[in-house]
């Protein structure tokens, strides 16, 4: 069945934490922007990206000022969002989520965001030691586990532990999808990721299949995320452009879905 709200809502443990990611709905957007590109820096126009993001924070209950949008450079570079940052001006908060892939923090109140069109988002929230974050994970922040050193981060910052993590790995390209050359699947190979969990040979096109959720999902598990406390959305962006943009679909000027989970 066909998504036509603005938000996918996730499921979470308790009330206290909202996990979502954008469709392509209910927005103000036009061509392949339409309607719902929240994300300012894919070339979209500054004005309808505000009025977006406008609409998502009044659903959110929050000022867009607590948006939080890191620039994403397929990096593995991770930013504490923590009171210093928020004392910031606007300019240097910006500055600083340049070249992050990944951010977490402590702070109830605030909307942490990865924009994805086709690259797998992982949003985590501990539910013990209150934190969350929200991870932009490509087949280059796959194979480099940035996921695995979030959850190491996120030990180190907030005392979190694997065991209290809920996660939720949201739209993205398929396994069926996701064709990709021979020296892609050699760097996962040569990673030691199981290949034979997540890559399928396509005799016909001579070409590899990629599973990323599936390879994410194995590092939640040898990470020590409960099976259980792990949800996938399941939503190959590919397939299911006309309700999530995917850049593989439709070129890279377009619009990005942004997933966030923010604490109450």
């Amino acid at each position: 069945m066909r998504s036509t709200t603005p938000l996918h809502l996730y499921p979470m443990p308790d009330d206290r934490v909202t996990a979502f990611s954008t469709t392509r709905h209910g927005g103000c957007g036009s061509g392949a922007y339409a309607t719902l590109n929240c994300t300012p820096y894919v070339g979209d126009e500054p004005a309808v990206v505000r009025a977006n993001q406008e609409q998502l924070c009044r659903q959110l209950g929050i000022t867009p000022e607590k948006l939080v949008i890191p620039y994403q450079t397929h990096s593995c570079n991770i930013l504490t969002i923590d009171e210093a940052f928020m004392h910031l001006s606007a300019d240097a908060r910006q500055a600083m989520l340049q070249d992050k892939d990944a951010v977490m923090t402590h702070i109830e109140g605030l909307c942490l965001c990865v924009s994805t069109a086709d690259c797998i988002p992982i949003l985590l929230y501990d539910a013990t030691h209150r934190a969350v974050a929200a991870v932009h994970a490509g087949w280059r922040g796959t194979v480099a586990r940035i996921v695995t050193a979030v959850l190491d981060a996120m030990h180190e910052a907030y005392g979190t532990r694997a065991a209290d993590v809920h996660a939720i790995i949201g739209p993205g390209i398929s396994l069926d999808a996701f064709e990709v050359g021979i020296e892609v699947y050699e760097t996962f190979r040569e990673a030691t990721f199981d290949m034979e969990q997540i890559a399928s040979w396509h005799a016909e096109k001579e070409k590899y299949h990629l599973d990323l959720p599936a390879a994410n999902r194995l590092q939640l598990l040898a990470a020590g995320v409960p099976r259980e406390q792990i949800h996938e959305s399941s939503i190959c962006t590919y397939t299911q452009h006309h309700d999530f943009f995917s850049a593989r679909r439709m070129g890279i000027k377009s619009g990005r879905i942004l997933n966030g989970i923010i604490m109450k």
